[in-house]
């Protein structure tokens, strides 16, 4: 390896015989010159494309498709020609920890090829799927030299951040390539060469990395592509052994924890990031599930947390929904590995009654989605989970405003109930019934017991959900004449239907849900005040989304990801001060106006990059109260007061930009917005 790039080049064009040659040696899938490279040419071709004269530059100085393809779209993207070197992430423990097994794998060959390449002027990179460096090795000057563009540990190079080059370049494409000297959108790094290769997972081939081979244009040679390629070959093979011995490990764990488990039972054992390892007898949906698009980083610590605490509350992703109805064991092996069998006991189908019975399967895939790490959401999770785990409480009531997922919590208390998950779970809107329907929804009839009753009777939601679980949503649109009898059934426990002096049992949890603040409506007499008390055994309180900080930006990587897979289109990529208007935002409509919104950029919005351009116009709005001191306020008298004026004062100097505030202020974006917490300062309106 070390002879294929020891002798250094003056020359900055690649030798002539990579116009032609043994086509294994150039490696799998590469792209060759469509013309004879000349960077004098490629320059002129960049120029054209930067003047506004793309097509006309592109038949005049030709570049290979693959570079004419990737100029375009860093052009389309805004990325700025000029730029010098590329972003670096602060939070690289936290990725070198979340990439542990990759590093592992590739560390293996790494440490042999590192010492080969000292004093070629070559140096090997590894970034994650996100185009981050989190490790490099190689010739020392060469990584010196790597620094003064960030092409060191922590440097994003995707496309969208700095254009077109070996590692953004070869995750856009899914296979190794290699860009040259000129053929680099930036102009700053128009003076390297390199090669990258996609690594994939061997458990479902996504692509999680890129090997790239980078220096300065005098070590290009037309196999260096064929050597990333081999390389990313090598980690490949490196990790599918590790997994088989996660795999092997897991099983082990599992035989010898014993847990109930019978043959005829569906079993499917998982890992630490929820990808089956083993499955037996179970569905084909169910597999669909955890086989879906690589989880986000958010979604992998919170299966983590689940793992480590075995709170099942912590499951609140898409591929959890099948936790329902089954049992779940953690397994942990001698190694300190961790992952999870999954029991779906065999059971009697059972019949399905009419109605408005909500199934708590995949119909409502939002059923655990439940977004988020503010302290304020963890709380109401947690109190959920317990009463999920105690028996005893027979009464619930969520409070929250509209459109912050009330329903979802209603469904997490159900599906985490083992005694009840199996068991009807019925939903009513009291909001959508007419006060003359109101008891026969409620109770029920018997045949003709009022004018338009039904000729054969029929059960009221009581009898449906009796077993199981009854949602009353909206619960303070009940009429007051209807109070005295849901209170007398739920004190009871018995249920008369309209016309009927027959009592019938009744065994139903209640969970109650509304938007208005019902101890004002006990206060104004529209509320019973006891009926109130009984369905209050236990608040939970859901937060609004404005009280949920950095929950925003959690749920728009979440709805981001989801619309994309649903419509088969690219994620959106969102600009930093784009991210800050919407974190900034009320949200009065909660995250039902956050997911429309997202929906609706991936179906109106005709590019990939959303700037604060492309929001719409009530994103721009000043809100009525000011929050900034005004010139004339007094002399702080404390250091946190003078810590909160400094802060008032850059934020109106940069306009309500908190990305530059946070630079100027030299903090990290995070700890601002802990800052304004801090002090109560408002954000966006400036």
């Amino acid at each position: 390896m070390a002879d294929a790039i020891s002798a250094p080049r003056r020359a900055t064009r690649p030798p002539d015989d990579l116009k032609g040659g043994d086509a294994a040696a150039r490696g799998p899938r590469t792209e060759e010159f469509s013309t004879p490279y000349d960077e004098h040419t490629t320059m002129k071709a960049w120029e054209c494309l930067l003047s506004g004269e793309a097509g006309d530059g592109q038949r005049r100085f030709p570049v290979r498709p693959l570079i004419g393809d990737s100029w375009s779209r860093c052009a389309s993207c805004g990325i700025d020609a000029r730029q010098r070197e590329a972003p670096l992430n602060h939070g690289i423990d936290a990725l070198i920890e979340q990439n542990r097994d990759l590093l592992a794998a590739a560390r293996r060959s790494f440490g042999t090829i590192g010492r080969l390449l000292d004093g070629t002027g070559a140096m090997l990179v590894l970034a994650d799927r996100n185009g981050v460096l989190i490790d490099a090795i190689g010739d020392r000057r060469t990584l010196h030299d790597g620094m003064d563009i960030n092409l060191s540990i922590g440097g994003k190079w995707t496309e969208d951040v700095v254009g077109t080059n070996g590692i953004g370049t070869a995750l856009w494409a899914g296979a190794p390539v290699f860009v040259h000297a000129a053929e680099h959108f930036c102009a700053g790094i128009k003076s390297w060469t390199c090669a990258g290769a996609p690594i994939r997972e061997p458990f479902d081939n996504s692509i999680i990395g890129v090997v790239d081979l980078s220096g300065h244009p005098d070590i290009f040679r037309p196999h260096n592509i064929g050597l990333v390629a081999a390389a990313a070959q090598e980690i490949e093979k490196a990790l599918a052994e590790q997994r088989n011995e996660e795999r092997a490990r897991l099983l082990e764990a599992f035989i010898s924890s014993a847990p109930e488990y019978r043959r005829s039972d569906g079993l499917l054992i998982v890992d630490h990031r929820g990808r089956p390892i083993y499955c037996h007898n179970v569905a084909e949906s169910t597999l669909r599930a955890f086989r879906a698009n690589p989880p986000t980083p958010a979604a992998e610590r919170r299966l983590v947390r689940f793992l480590e605490s075995g709170n099942g509350a912590e499951l609140d992703n898409d591929a959890m929904l099948a936790l329902q109805n089954c049992h779940f064991s953690p397994l942990q092996a001698d190694n300190g590995m961790r992952g999870a069998a999954l029991v779906f006991p065999t059971r009697e189908a059972r019949p399905s009654p009419a109605a408005r019975r909500a199934d708590a399967d995949a119909s409502d895939s939002q059923a655990n989605c439940i977004i988020g790490e503010s302290p304020a959401l963890r709380r109401a999770i947690e109190i959920a989970s317990r009463v999920a785990a105690t028996a005893d409480v027979t009464s619930v009531l969520i409070e929250g405003e509209t459109g912050v997922g009330k329903e979802l919590f209603t469904r997490l208390i159900h599906g985490r109930t083992r005694h009840r998950s199996d068991s009807p779970f019925v939903t009513l809107n009291c909001g959508a019934i007419t006060r003359e329907l109101f008891g026969s929804e409620l109770f029920g009839h018997v045949p003709g017991a009022f004018t338009g009753a039904s000729r054969d009777g029929k059960p009221g939601v009581f009898e449906l959900a009796n077993g199981g679980a009854l949602c009353l949503d909206e619960i303070g649109e009940m009429p007051p004449e209807i109070q005295p009898f849901l209170l007398r059934v739920l004190e009871e426990r018995v249920v008369r239907r309209l016309g009927d002096s027959r009592a019938r049992p009744v065994d139903v949890r209640l969970i109650a849900s509304t938007n208005r603040d019902l101890r004002q409506e006990v206060e104004q007499g529209r509320f019973r005040r006891d009926l109130f008390y009984r369905i209050s055994a236990v608040t939970i309180h859901v937060p609004p989304l404005r009280e949920r900080g950095d929950d925003v930006l959690l749920l728009i990587e979440h709805f981001n990801s989801r619309f994309a897979a649903r419509l088969g289109t690219a994620p959106l990529t969102f600009a930093a001060e784009a991210l800050d208007i919407l974190r900034a935002y009320r949200w009065p409509g909660n995250v039902r106006e956050l997911r429309n919104l997202v929906e609706k950029l991936h179906i109106l919005w005709r590019g990939t990059r959303v700037g604060p351009e492309d929001l719409p116009a009530e994103f721009h709005a000043r809100p009525e109260e000011p929050a900034l001191l005004p010139a004339t306020a007094p002399r702080p008298h404390s250091i946190e007061e003078a810590e909160c004026q400094a802060i008032r004062d850059v934020l109106l100097a940069e306009k309500g930009n908190l990305s530059r505030a946070a630079q100027k202020l030299g903090i990290s974006r995070p700890t601002l917005y802990r800052k304004l917490d801090q002090f109560g300062i408002r954000r966006g309106f400036v």
